[in-house]
């Protein structure tokens, strides 16, 4: 008997009918004739608004930019205005006590003490106005004119309070404040070499003005130095006389932050600041060092040692007999390298009315 070839072994094993009249027949199937279609739903049509289908029709809406286009004084009184707008204010119909703009950057000039150098520095401005209860908005872009109208001048506290006092007629506002952040060079000689490098500083000119008119000029300056632990100074010295053990006291990189207002009429300059604060805590971080300047930072830093607490009295100290500063804020922070928290404190002059030690922005101090 010839032998079955392989494709007929494989429809077997596969159930396939072969085509011998013996092979058992499939299920019957209906035939073509009795078999009713039941009809597709038609797609349903798709509508595109800023691009076309295939096959379709031309955008709703046609996108072009026309570069010749010009502004007539008909078509910008046509310009519809928010202002305008009835019933278009959601949730509660309060007053606001801030709202504007925050990060907005220009290049503003800055001159030094002695006035023969002025900085371009970039800076940061945030600017708010209080809004009154059924009020929708402000003009926010009154706030960036303000500074460009004053473009070509060396900005002051002085000059911060001029403008506050333009804008808050410009926008009909009770009460306004401007912020300028910037980061401030001054050299810094180093201790026994003479290297000289550039410190900067980031500060702030501040200015607010009340809904009676009280014009208030503020400075805020950021102070990086080395803070030497007391405690952990006489612990290593007691390690070296009772068991001759040589150890290190630790210490670590700290920040102080320190809010003056100026009293009014008074004249006071960012650099003022610096030198209070620096004389107060004297141990301010080094830029340009060699050797021997690195040994006078260690003997400065024993010379000098301080615990969190003495830091913010130090700095109290140089501010508080000075008559041109009307009030101050100081907030230190010390990043221990003892423990892995830091630590804080906070201090105020005291006055009445005035600034208190409300200040848990401590995260803001690392260094």
């Amino acid at each position: 008997m010839p032998a079955k070839s392989s494709r007929q072994i494989r429809a077997k094993s596969m159930g396939t009918p072969s085509s011998s009249p013996a092979s058992v027949p499939g299920p019957a199937r209906p035939s073509r004739a009795t078999t009713k279609a039941t009809p597709a739903a038609a797609p349903a049509k798709k509508k595109m608004y800023l691009h076309r289908l295939a096959g379709g029709p031309a955008p709703r809406i046609t996108r072009r930019y026309d570069a010749a286009f010009t502004l007539s004084p008909a078509y910008k009184a046509s310009l519809p205005d928010m202002m305008e707008a009835v019933e278009a204010i959601p949730g509660s119909p309060v007053a606001i006590q801030q709202v504007g703009i925050s990060g907005f950057k220009l290049p503003l000039r800055y001159r030094t003490k002695n006035g023969k150098t002025v900085h371009t520095l970039e800076t940061s401005v945030t600017g708010t106005v209080s809004l009154a209860a059924g009020l929708k908005g402000i003009n926010m872009s009154r706030i960036m004119r303000s500074f460009y109208e004053h473009d070509d001048e060396v900005f002051t506290p002085d000059l911060l309070a001029r403008i506050l006092e333009k804008y808050r007629r410009a926008v009909g506002t009770l009460s306004a404040r401007l912020r300028l952040d910037f980061s401030y060079p001054m050299p810094q000689r180093a201790l026994r070499s003479g290297l000289v490098g550039w410190q900067y500083y980031h500060a702030a000119f501040l200015g607010r003005i009340a809904e009676d008119g009280t014009v208030r000029r503020l400075i805020e300056l950021d102070f990086v130095y080395s803070s030497a632990c007391p405690c952990s100074a006489e612990l290593s010295e007691h390690a070296r006389d009772a068991r001759d053990v040589y150890a290190i006291p630790h210490n670590q990189r700290s920040k102080a932050r320190v809010l003056i207002e100026i009293a009014p009429g008074a004249k006071f300059h960012l650099e003022d600041l610096q030198a209070h604060v620096l004389s107060g805590l004297i141990t301010e971080t080094q830029v340009m060092v060699k050797r021997e300047d690195e040994q006078a930072f260690a003997e400065l830093n024993g010379a000098h040692i301080k615990f969190v607490e003495d830091a913010a009295r130090l700095v109290y100290a140089e501010l508080a007999p000075d008559a041109r500063i009307a009030d101050f804020q100081i907030a230190c922070s010390h990043l221990e390298s003892l423990h892995s928290h830091d630590a804080v404190s906070v201090i105020c002059k005291g006055v009445p009315g005035g600034f208190t030690a409300d200040f848990d922005a401590f995260r803001s101090l690392v260094c």
